[in-house]
């Protein structure tokens, strides 16, 4: 199938021939007529698949052109990162037409952005909590809004987005095209389905949280914090890893990794994390793009926002507790038919995460031998005590009656004493 092939007219032709792409994806084969049609639609498909043009493009069309100064169209995003990734997908698409738009994240002050509003736009991307600001400064008539795009909901519900969610669906009319778009579709998400749509047609591309094809996953156990950087040291050291993109959990972990990198001089290091300003964001995925950065150190907060098609590699410093967050890390690699590689490093503490997280995407993540280059560093005291506490913690969700290892030794101590509860028989 091509792109004519689906009614769409000659400048988003040309548009989607001067941005390189060739055909379309099956989501965008299977979404843009459904959308075409002013049907509602939830669609699932795994991240790196097109999800955005697949939604933009026939949106595109039915607005057609500018007209009057009140929006029409409302795409809202979880993070700052993809309001800026739409937007650029948008200017590509609509470079052909007088369509306007404005993005709306926090990070800055709303005044410029109040004016553009007031200027007269047709289409607002926009996080949930901005959109509010702004249409609470009288910025933003809402009666005109007839197409309403909510993407990445997994990741919106999974960030507490909720009660925004709500209040802009009071904010809107009744009459409208509501679209739903995530790679996931948990109860969280079922939630906004049954709250806002109304008999929706569900379009999924492969079983929701199932990683791309073109991503091969590496798992290494590593026994420590030290033994991780070893490692990530070690890998980054062959020129097979050109673009990398490095996740973990917390930003203590991201500065300090970007840090100890940096010392090692094995390429440029940027680091992305929420407490980074607006501007440094930008030009960090900016310079990672253009292929100035080797190395991207970043939390997840960006594992959604960031649209590079090079990225050759995903290592997980840490394996995510939020098991979707896994497929989302992973999906930066692997994007636009694309080869990728994604490795993980596992302490005692996180195979319990990475066995769930196989469970969720249905597949076997192979275990690799670490390399015998890499010295394996002792485990710290206290580092191995949190791993105790998180091992506890597991089997503490698992079983509410499990009292945790001092428990278990206590009591085995007992017996061997003769006593069952502290008291003599």
């Amino acid at each position: 199938m091509s792109f004519a092939s689906l009614k769409l007219t000659r400048q988003f032709l040309n548009a989607i021939e001067e941005a390189g792409f060739t055909t379309p994806t099956e989501i965008q084969q299977r979404a843009i007529p459904v959308i075409l049609a002013g049907q509602d639609l939830i669609g699932i498909a795994q991240t790196g698949t097109g999800k955005t043009a697949a939604y933009l493009l026939p949106l595109l069309q039915l607005l057609k052109f500018a007209q009057g100064n009140e929006p029409r169209c409302l795409i809202l995003v979880p993070t700052k990162e993809l309001v800026i990734q739409v937007e650029k997908t948008l200017s590509q698409l609509a470079q052909f037409t007088d369509l306007r738009w404005v993005a709306l994240y926090g990070g800055i002050g709303p005044k410029a952005q109040v004016q553009k509003c007031e200027q007269g736009v047709d289409f607002i991307v926009a996080t949930p909590g901005r959109f509010l600001e702004i249409y609470s400064r009288g910025a933003i008539p809402t009666k005109k809004i007839k197409h309403i795009v909510l993407d990445e909901c997994d990741r919106m519900m999974d960030m507490g987005f909720w009660p925004q969610l709500r209040e802009v669906q009071e904010k809107m009319p009744q009459k409208k095209q509501l679209l739903l778009f995530s790679a996931t579709f948990h109860d969280k998400v079922q939630r906004i389905a049954d709250n806002f749509l109304l008999f929706p047609q569900r379009i999924e591309i492969t079983p929701q949280a199932t990683p791309a094809s073109t991503v091969e996953q590496y798992l290494f156990e590593v026994p420590n914090r030290k033994t991780k950087l070893n490692l990530l040291y070690h890998l980054l050291k062959s020129e097979s890893l050109q673009r990398v993109l490095v996740f973990t959990r917390t930003k203590v972990d991201a500065t300090s990794i970007a840090k100890f990198l940096e010392k090692k001089m094995i390429g440029e290091i940027r680091l992305l994390h929420s407490n980074k300003g607006q501007n440094a964001r930008i030009n960090a995925i900016d310079d990672f793009k253009a292929g100035s950065v080797r190395v991207l150190v970043s939390t997840d907060v960006s594992s959604r926002g960031i649209d590079v098609f090079e990225v050759s590699h995903v290592i997980n410093f840490n394996v995510p507790s939020n098991y979707d967050d896994y497929v989302h890390r992973i999906g930066r690699t692997g994007r636009a038919f694309k080869t990728g590689i994604a490795i993980s490093f596992a302490d005692a503490s996180e195979r319990y995460h990475v066995k769930n997280i196989e469970k969720l995407i249905r597949q076997f993540i192979e275990k690799k031998p670490l390399p015998v280059e890499v010295f394996v560093d002792e485990t710290t005291y206290f580092e191995h005590q949190e791993q105790m506490r998180e091992i506890d913690r597991q089997k503490h969700i698992e079983n509410p009656n499990y009292q945790g290892a001092f428990h278990e030794k206590k009591r085995v101590l007992l017996k061997k004493q003769g006593r069952t509860s502290g008291k003599r028989r």
